[in-house]
Parts: structure tokens; sequence; C-alpha cells
């Protein structure tokens, strides 16, 4: 589970990590109420919305307003837009602060490695995969043993390893700490600053909490957060599905997460970038079906849908008959490309062509359909 930002700001603060004054807001005349209590009129404001997704600056989502006035109007602006099929329902109004320096640190797992990275830069306030891939000396990678963990000697060389200055190792420690107690996959700050007079403080954070740890954390905004929920993943998360939000195009059904991750892949190697995995598991049934169809197509990013089923224990004839019974619950907006293989594949394609609908076509291989599907994307990308 993704916190909003300024559920990650609360969590610092809490660790002893400082950060800078903020207020959350969402409406316009709350917002104007919370700049004030910011002293907006003498320092102005910065108005973030809130979303679990990347790139709210470059999408308008992060703006100045001069006082308190302007917050009111920046927050009217902010509510209510669409980042990356999140909308905002909320902004977190935060007192500017002078900054001298910028870095990037984080925590995150390794699963393959079976331990937790530390990613640090000295050369924050940008995408650090940005940076990594222009100049990959500039991004230190420092493995940590969960069972050690941050130690003084461990925060020393990951400060060391990033060329970052002394006092970054507190925070480092504090960071962990917030990882560790609070079963967290990712922490993760950028830009951590340095102000004009000295302070290190979190400008921004994004924190992952482990989801399997359920039962043991009380999880963070569940009741309180209204309208948002976390866009898309929420919605599916009730329905059961395993669905994860992606920044590309083309959305991406299938049965099993090692099948969805080839198709991902797949789709990638055609020249498109897919939308989202979606892993609909063993049974595929019309409802099943008519949920996964209505979570993607409720990505505005999507162009084009691609269905990838290896029938086994659920025949492709009962995936075929689950599509045709969801496309009757349901009305398909873009285009469609299903392959089917497997138990039953060839009485599940012609179940299919029975039931013809002007979106949905056929294709008998992977590589085929991730090749049109990317071509459907492309083209609908090309007319809008």
């Amino acid at each position: 589970m993704d916190l909003f930002e300024h559920q990650a700001r609360e969590l610092f603060e809490r660790y002893g990590v400082l950060v800078p004054e903020a207020q959350v807001a969402d409406t316009g005349s709350s917002a104007r109420e919370a700049a004030g209590k910011l002293d907006a009129d003498r320092h102005g404001v910065v108005v973030k919305a809130q979303v679990k997704t990347g790139g709210r600056g470059k999408a308008g989502g992060v703006k100045l307003a001069a006082d308190a006035a302007a917050a009111e109007i920046t927050a009217r602006q902010i509510l209510g837009m669409d980042i990356k099929g999140h909308t905002v329902h909320k902004v977190m109004l935060a007192r500017p602060v002078k900054v001298d320096q910028e870095y990037y640190v984080s925590f995150v797992l390794d699963r393959a490695q079976g331990c937790f990275i530390a990613i640090a830069s000295a050369e924050g306030g940008m995408e650090i995969e940005e940076v990594a891939e222009a100049r990959p000396e500039a991004v230190a990678r420092v493995p940590v043993d969960p069972a050690e963990g941050v130690t003084d000697e461990k925060a020393a060389e990951i400060v060391a390893a990033a060329a970052l200055p002394a006092d970054v190792a507190p925070v480092l420690r504090k960071l962990w700490q917030i990882l560790q107690s609070e079963d967290a996959l990712l922490v993760e700050v950028n830009p951590l600053v340095r102000t004009a007079d000295g302070a290190v403080v979190a400008l921004d954070g994004k924190v992952t909490l482990d989801d399997n740890a359920r039962f043991r954390q009380a999880r963070w905004g569940e009741e309180d957060e209204g309208g948002d929920t976390g866009g898309l993943e929420a919605q599916a998360a009730e329905k059961g599905l395993n669905y994860v939000k992606l920044e590309g195009e083309v959305g991406v059904i299938g049965n099993g997460a090692g099948l969805v991750m080839s198709t991902l892949d797949v789709v990638a190697g055609c020249g498109a970038r897919p939308a989202n995995f979606l892993d609909i598991g063993g049974g595929a049934s019309a409802q099943v079906m008519a949920d996964g169809l209505s979570v993607v197509l409720g990505d505005p990013s999507v162009k084009s849908i691609l269905v990838n089923v290896f029938g086994g224990i659920t025949a492709c004839d009962a995936v075929a008959e689950g599509i045709t019974r969801a496309l009757g619950q349901i009305r398909l907006t873009k285009p469609l490309v299903v392959r089917l293989d497997g138990n039953n594949a060839a009485r599940g394609r012609e179940i299919l062509e029975a039931n013809p609908h002007p979106l949905l076509e056929q294709r008998t291989t992977m590589d085929g359909a991730a090749q049109r599907a990317a071509e459907l994307a492309t083209a609908a990308a090309a007319a809008a």
C-alpha cells in the first residue's frame, strides 16, 4: 500500500525527520484557511496534489502560490485533476524553504538478493532513473542486511559511497527505523535538502507499506481518504483483482503472474508501453472478466487492451464464455485483442468468433497479439 505524500510526511515527522510545516485541504476555501495558518501572505505556499503516483509536477499538480488568496485559486485548479488515472481529492499546502543543496536517499527491498538496498545520490530533485542512466557513478547502491540494519557504521558507509555530507547519516538511521518499524517495502526522499540555514529537511516522501503485515499494522488512510483511496488499484483490490498501475497505453490482462509479466515484456518489445499489470488468476468467469475490463477501461491512458490467457485448470472455452458475457455487461470503448492458447483453445476461439464484437480481434500467438495491441494503441494515440 502506497501512502499519500502528506501521510509519509506525518510519518517522517513522528520519527524525527525534519519536514516543512504543512496542512491538508480538500476544497478551495479550506486551502485558503490552511494557507493562512502557514502565513502564506508573508512567505507564499506550495500547493501539491495528493495522489499515489509520480509525475505530479510535470502534470501541473505542484504549484507555488504567492499568498492565501492565490492558494485558494491554485487549489481549485488542482482539485479534480486527473494525474495518470488518479483523481486529485486533496492537496497539501507546505511552507516553502530556501534550498541550498538537494540529495536523494531511499531504502528499497531487493527480493532477488534477499536484502534491502540503500540508494543514494548527491544529485536529488530530479528523476533518479535519469541520473543513474546518464551517470551511474553518481548513484550509490549499498546492500543492507535486514538482520543488521542501518547501524552508525552502515549509515557512514552509505554517506561515503554517495558523497553525501556526514550529517545526512542520522537521517538515514531514522528512515531505516521507519522502514523497519512500519513494515515498509520502500522509503524514499527526493529531494532531501540542505536549507540555507543548514538544516537537513525532507521536502517530499514516498512510503510503500507491506500489505502482508496488515495483521499487525494499523493501515494509513483507509477510513479517511474518501474519494481517491488509491484510484484504480483500490478499485481492483475491492474486486479481488491483483492490479498494478503502470505508465503506458496498452492495458494487459492475463491469468498467472508469470504470464502477465512475460506479456508486459513482449508489449514493450513491440514498441509500446504496458499500462498495467492485471492478473485474474485461475478463474475467468464473466464477472471476473467484467471486473478486470472495467478497471482497465477506467484508465484514461489506455488506448488498447490485450487479454492473454493460457488455459490450464481453467479451459479457454470457459474464458471465452466469460469474455462474451462480460461484453454483455460492460460497454467496450477501446480495441480488445484476445489470445487464447492451451486447454480447449480452439473451442474458445470458436466461441468468440460466434459472438463477434466490432472492437474485438483475435490472434493465435502472444507475439502477434502484443504487436496488434501495440499497433492499435499507436493508431488511437495518433488520432487523439
